[in-house]
């Protein structure tokens, strides 16, 4: 259909999400009218989605510096330097309401789309981790989401062979209708050979790789920052659709490009297509791009200017070559099968020009596109926390069975082995993993070297729900203890934002107050934020999900030798707590299961305490003192020893356990989630030692029991048979499934 003939109404720019204020800005921006297809290239990218004008001046808030950054906030990804002229590159993305609409093609696209993230900027992916989502999971239709989420993430993994190295995932009533489904991707990359998006050098081509642009996806950015009502759940139309064995290609192809010296800058194309490679690339080069879309190889007939400048046809990247390089560049995509097409040049004018068979049918300055209008927000607090927050835990009745109690904890799928999920991923695609799902945080191997880095995901909706600052201090704390607790020193995050829409002030609020929680617990613990993705408007007809601001975090390990992993290894070890036991029961996984109350004050954190049990910890387990080591976060202090003795389903271990209760409750001193810390298990001869360092660092520790027997006793309160405990914690889930 041609788009000539269609008349810009107001009708039309409110349905592209535009203001009226807005489409005022655009005429002056072009100095005229817009044509339609005009409108929709300002549509995609000053929707939210890609310009972050709600967010921008929140975000400005995060650290992003530091003397391990290469790369901060700005580009396809963050980098971070390893030594030895290497850099770990990772990114999060969001893919929630395709998610929501198309489960499997969505979740696949999603992970595909950070996969390139990564190796557009010269890195060889090492990993895929990701974040989830959901409602309960005794609702058929959650049921069905998780299924094919699941699926569409595992299978484009395993087809791109690269290894899922761990993740999280939740089940809360709050997510219903709208699941959040992240993806996070890390890799390395020789420092030398780091590409940035850059359309670079007056003449030089514009190349668009890969595969075919279809109609798949088209307005697909403005369709992720609008809210899920009725009619959006139906729009199949803005979901693309992935194509791993070509990904797989592309990756190989890009890569190899990168190494011998023949591209100039580099862009997937992702939210808003062709569109948005073409002007970011320009407008961060402070140049122009000319291309014509009649060049541009296409998977449909009929296609008009504005689907092909808006699909998001996956697969697909935007690349600059010297004009004199371009044979050669043609052979590496030849050799790997990868279609490859001249549809343009690299001007210095600062436009974007679009023509179609040399008509030009849309021209605009790359900046006034990048650009977009910034909006600062009213911030109120939520007036639910009043009620939310006040807990009376003396009309909370303890439990009358605390095996019964942690028994129940265990098959909560929150808390529960995440087993059916790992199993789907391809043995043959491990590649370098030397810790995979299951354990605190994913390992992977840094070729060459002696070194590894492990990867985590983390955030706790439930404490950001009822506190967002403190909520968001201990999602970027817990991520740097996942770490710690494998021998990891904590190095950077991406940051995955989802929260409903930022135009209501107390979803902003919420929004502001995180960010601040984020910002003061990175600068904290040395973590800047480095990379990130911001999805607002996450919200059904029931209202907005709860504030869920993900932490993605990586770290070094120096000497692969001593990572550790979280379970007992050796009866007779030691078994020991770095922390401090609080009575802190609000907003925890146990008060919502055994009470169905999600209240209360969360946890409080002390970030000078987190950092000293953290560098005890890091201390212990690098001069090779530690066995095992946990982080105790949802379900507590018996969850977290649960797991310790049960996540190794080849040599299940018991344990025997006597802790202080002093004036705290039983059921705050097993299923309280106090923060900040860690249970370790040491050789008995290494005790000593490991407190000393302890002590030295002003860290609390001490020895709270042994690895012994087949049955987990903790004072008079629990004595349960590991493998009673393994059959409730490795099944829940996929019980849920099979109803």
């Amino acid at each position: 259909m041609s788009t000539e003939t269609i008349v810009v109404t107001q009708e039309l720019v409110q349905k592209q999400g535009l203001t009226a204020q807005e489409y005022e800005k655009i005429k002056k921006c072009l100095g005229r009218e817009p044509n339609y297809t005009e409108l929709g290239l300002f549509s995609a990218m000053w929707s939210e989605h890609c310009s972050y004008k709600n967010s921008k001046p929140v975000l400005k808030l995060f650290p992003t510096r530091g003397k391990q950054v290469i790369q901060g906030p700005g580009e396809n990804a963050g980098v971070v330097d390893i030594g030895g002229g290497l850099g770990v590159v990772f990114k999060i993305e969001s893919h929630n309401h395709p998610s929501a609409v198309e489960p499997y093609a969505a979740s696949a696209t999603g992970g595909g789309g950070c996969i390139r993230d990564i190796f557009t900027m010269g890195a060889r992916p090492i990993g895929l981790l990701d974040s989830l989502r959901l409602g309960r999971l005794d609702k058929e239709r959650v049921k069905l989401l998780f299924k094919n989420i699941i699926r569409g993430f595992t299978d484009y993994a395993n087809v791109v062979g690269i290894p899922v190295l761990g993740g999280e995932i939740y089940f809360d009533e709050s997510y219903e209708g709208n699941p959040l489904v992240n993806a996070m991707t890390v890799g390395i990359v020789k420092l030398k050979e780091l590409v940035r998006a850059r359309a670079k050098g007056k003449d030089n081509l514009v190349l668009i790789v890969g595969g075919g642009t279809g109609r798949d996806g088209v307005e697909g950015a403005a369709f992720a920052s609008m809210a899920l009502d009725e009619e959006a759940s139906k729009k199949s139309s803005a979901v693309a659709i992935g194509d791993p064995e070509m990904g797989k290609r592309l990756r190989e192809s890009c890569l190899e490009l990168i190494t011998k010296n023949l591209a100039i800058g580099m862009q997937d194309m992702g939210a808003a297509g062709l569109i948005c490679s073409t002007c970011e690339t320009s407008y961060k080069a402070d140049t122009g791009i000319e291309i014509d879309i009649s060049l541009v190889p296409r998977k449909e007939d009929g296609m008009n200017a504005y689907e092909v400048m808006l699909s998001e046809s996956q697969e697909r990247m935007l690349v600059i070559v010297d004009k004199g390089k371009l044979e050669g560049v043609k052979k590496i995509f030849a050799k790997w099968d990868v279609p490859v097409s001249v549809i343009g040049k690299v001007t210095n004018d600062a436009m974007v020009r679009v023509k179609d068979k040399g008509r030009v049918v849309a021209e605009v300055p790359a900046a006034s596109l990048v650009e977009a209008p910034i909006y600062k927000r009213e911030a109120l607090r939520p007036k639910y926390l009043s009620a939310a927050t006040k807990l009376n835990l003396a009309a909370v009745k303890e439990p009358g069975d605390y095996n019964r109690t942690l028994a129940i904890l265990l098959s909560n799928p929150t808390i529960a082995s995440k087993g059916w999920v790992f199993k789907h991923g391809d043995p043959k695609a491990a590649g370098d993993v030397l810790l995979g799902p299951g354990s605190d945080a994913g390992v992977a191997a840094v070729p060459g070297t002696k070194k590894a880095i492990a990867a985590t995901t983390d955030c706790n909706s439930t404490y950001c729900y009822l506190d967002p600052f403190r909520g968001g201090e201990i999602a970027v704390a817990e991520a740097a203890r996942n770490l710690v607790c494998t021998g990891a020193r904590p190095l950077a995050i991406t940051d995955g934002i989802n929260f409903g829409n930022p135009k209501n002030p107390e979803v902003f609020w919420q929004f502001k107050q995180a960010a601040m929680g984020i910002s003061a617990a990175c600068r904290a613990l040395n973590t800047p934020v480095v990379s990130g993705n911001v999805s607002f408007n996450n919200e059904n007809p029931k209202g907005s999900v709860d504030p869920t601001p993900i932490v993605g975090m990586v770290g070094l390990i120096k000497d692969r030798s001593r990572i550790v992993s979280q379970y007992f290894k050796n009866a007779g070890d030691a078994v020991l707590l770095l922390g401090k036991n609080k009575e802190e029961l609000g907003g925890s996984e146990y008060l919502k299961t055994i009470h169905g109350l999600k209240k209360g004050n969360c946890p409080d954190i002390d970030l000078k305490l987190e950092k000293s049990v953290q560098k005890t910890a890091l201390e212990a387990i690098e001069k090779g003192l530690v066995e095992s080591a946990h982080d105790c976060s949802e379900g507590g202090l018996a969850v977290c020893l649960a797991e310790s003795c049960i996540s190794n389903p080849v040599k299940r271990m018991g344990a025997v356990i006597n802790l202080a209760q002093g004036k705290i409750r039983a059921d705050a001193l097993l299923f309280g989630e106090s923060q900040s810390r860690i249970v370790i298990s040491v050789k008995q001869d290494k005790v000593k030692r490991v407190l000393q360092i302890a002590k030295k660092n002003k860290a609390p520790a001490c020895v709270i029991g042994k690895v012994a027997g087949r049955s987990l006793v903790i004072n008079e309160l629990i004595n349960l048979a590991v493998d009673g405990l393994y059959a409730s914690w490795s099944s829940a889930i996929e019980s849920y499934l099979k109803d």
